[in-house]
């Protein structure tokens, strides 16, 4: 890529607080009539849209070559499956969102021939910009960041998020956790995969796993664990993971927790 990866950060960095700055100030009056639900238990507000919408505006000045991954879809099919690509999860944590439970988030991927090469995930509740470019490690609010040093499952705690539909992996899931359970820490489920990830990479969570993703929920996740010093794969340790649904990014321990879930994933 003949950009600078580490100014276009930089400059996506301004870019996602101020959608972010537009989302908490209508977090403040918000009305519960205006949800929409896009299917079952997948909600949609206008803060969604417009923060997205905002979202296109810059990035399409930043980047004019650049396609579009959108989760609500304001840019229609815009997406180049060659080249560059924005994608955008305007308002990770809707359903935290419009409960008022302050854990969601603005979240930004840049990819190359669909890899990440450069994200921003930006929490607003607690002020803080995780940010990461391809070779550039990953960063708090300008601080740099590492994943956690624990080498065993035994000693992590663990993220994952509860499925909402497609239900038919349930059984296999509830059986993973009950596993986790006994094997770790603890789990935790936040309710936003972007902010679990940044976690991952920050050290606060060793791991994260879920099925059932979106290219959006994870796009700039992956590029700050990986540029932290962690490990992403699917669920059978492979790359198949940013279009196909199912993550695990953890630390040194990650491998261990693969083959974890692999062998009740496989039954």
């Amino acid at each position: 890529m003949s950009h600078d990866l580490k100014a276009l950060t930089q400059q996506l960095v301004g870019i996602t607080r101020e959608a972010g700055a537009f989302i908490h100030q209508e977090a403040r009056a918000f009305d519960r009539g205006r949800i929409e639900y896009k299917d079952l238990n997948n909600l949609v507000s206008y803060v969604d849209k417009e923060a997205e919408k905002r979202l296109v505006e810059r990035l399409s000045q930043l980047l004019p070559e650049a396609g579009f991954i959108t989760e609500e879809g304001t840019t229609g099919e815009q997406s180049d499956p060659n080249g560059l690509n924005w994608i955008i999860d305007p308002l990770d944590g809707t359903t935290n969102f419009i409960h008022q439970l302050p854990i969601f988030c603005v979240s930004v991927g840049l990819t190359q021939h669909g890899k990440p090469i450069a994200g921003v995930i930006f929490d607003g509740n607690r002020n803080e910009v995780f940010s990461a470019w391809e070779g550039g490690g990953a960063y708090c609010n300008d601080e740099q960041i590492r994943v956690s040093p624990a080498q065993k499952l035994a000693d992590s705690l663990i993220a994952t998020g509860f499925p909402y539909y497609r239900f038919e992996g349930m059984n296999k899931y509830l059986d993973i956790l009950q596993s986790l359970m006994q094997k770790t820490h603890g789990l935790r489920r936040l309710g936003s995969a972007a902010i679990d990830l940044a976690y991952v990479a920050c050290g606060r969570f060793e791991a994260f796993y879920e099925y059932n993703l979106n290219s959006w929920d994870m796009a700039a996740g992956v590029v700050l664990v990986r540029e932290a010093g962690g490990i992403v794969t699917d669920f059978y340790g492979g790359d198949e993971f940013l279009f196909r649904g199912d993550v695990i990014a953890g630390c040194a321990m990650q491998p261990e927790l693969v083959a974890a879930i692999r062998d009740y994933w496989d039954r």
